[in-house]
């Protein structure tokens, strides 16, 4: 090999090695207390302004949850989802799994707030971050801690969230490789998937399972028959519009009942109960369900750290956006 292919390949190699750390470093970029010197008040601010909404309608953490949940699967957690289509472009938020996706009247109050007190310093990546943690906390969930420091990002395309979201109707398979492309590995699948104990889903998202499954007429056979009556009795074959419980009974509650539901094969979702057909995610949920959700807490306020850093944003990198859905 002459030297001009030695270091060429070297070269490749190490572009390689930079690709594969870039994730890693730029969430290295995050600290905690990134604004104490900048906007020291800014945490305080957005919890106080997102209790403002949450004490009058708790049923909005879901939603906002799931909003941080799928910004940071499309594109890292920038932001994206939260910009609105433009002439030219159609946005992340008019994708059809995003068009449920309710709150952002609480993220651009608390940008407004936070605009207020300190202008163009606070992200609305950071602010998202910040308001899921919130809004889970004040629903007695678990409360962590969140590295601060992500920028903005500047797009924001439709298609994107097709390839790069997780599907309702995702296989086990599926769901362990989109979790593994953002560094989230078996356990974290099974971990965030515990996020579903709160909020609701229209019809659309699992008829098929009550209706047809392989476009013969019949039921999913990995759902508890009972519940299949149950479901069939609020939801009829083209129902678009109405909403179901995912943990019927206590869905406005952070709870560790979601497992008691999938281990009894009463998940609302393909991918809930996909976690039973692998070793390591179905050994998580028999340790939740019978355990009363022992470790589920702690798991959960890791798994949304290591979320929180997907392919972030951070130094010179996207921009502090003055409006959230709009780019400056």
């Amino acid at each position: 090999m002459g030297i001009r292919q030695k270091l060429l390949s070297f070269l490749f190699s190490q572009l390689i090695l930079v690709l594969m750390v870039s994730n890693h470093s730029n969430a290295m970029g995050l600290k905690l207390g990134y604004y104490h010197k900048t906007c020291p008040n800014a945490e305080s601010i957005i919890s106080k302004t997102t209790y403002r909404f949450i004490s009058r309608a708790p049923t909005l953490a879901a939603p906002l949850l799931r909003m941080h949940f799928h910004d940071c699967f499309v594109r890292g957690c920038d932001g994206s989802v939260l910009l609105n289509s433009t002439k030219t472009n159609i946005s992340e938020k008019d994708a059809i799994p995003n068009q449920s996706l309710r709150g952002y009247h609480v993220i651009d109050a608390v940008k407004s707030a936070v605009e207020e007190a300190c202008p163009g310093v606070v992200s609305c990546a950071d602010i998202l971050a910040l308001v899921a943690r919130d809004s889970v906390s004040m629903i007695h969930g678990p409360y962590w801690k969140v590295p601060l420091g992500r920028k903005d990002g500047r797009v924001s395309i439709l298609n994107e969230v097709f390839a790069e979201l997780p599907a309702p109707f995702a296989n086990i398979t599926q769901l362990k490789q989109m979790f593994a492309a953002k560094g989230l590995n078996t356990k974290d699948l099974a971990v965030l998937s515990g996020g579903h104990t709160i909020g609701t889903s229209h019809c659309l998202g699992f008829t098929n399972r009550l209706y047809n499954f392989t476009g013969k007429g019949d039921t999913d056979p990995s759902m508890d028959p009972n519940y299949i009556v149950k479901l069939k009795q609020k939801c009829k074959p083209r129902d678009t519009t109405t909403l179901v419980e995912m943990d019927p009974g206590s869905f406005k509650t952070f709870d560790d009942a979601y497992y008691t539901l999938v281990a009894k094969r009463r998940g609302l979702f393909q991918s809930d109960s996909a976690l039973l057909d692998d070793p390591e995610t179905k050994a998580y949920v028999i340790l939740q369900a019978s355990t009363h959700g022992s470790t589920f807490a702690k798991d959960f306020a890791e798994s949304m750290v290591k979320m929180g850093q997907v392919g972030v944003l951070t130094g010179n990198q996207g921009e502090i956006r003055k409006h959230c859905a709009l780019v400056n």
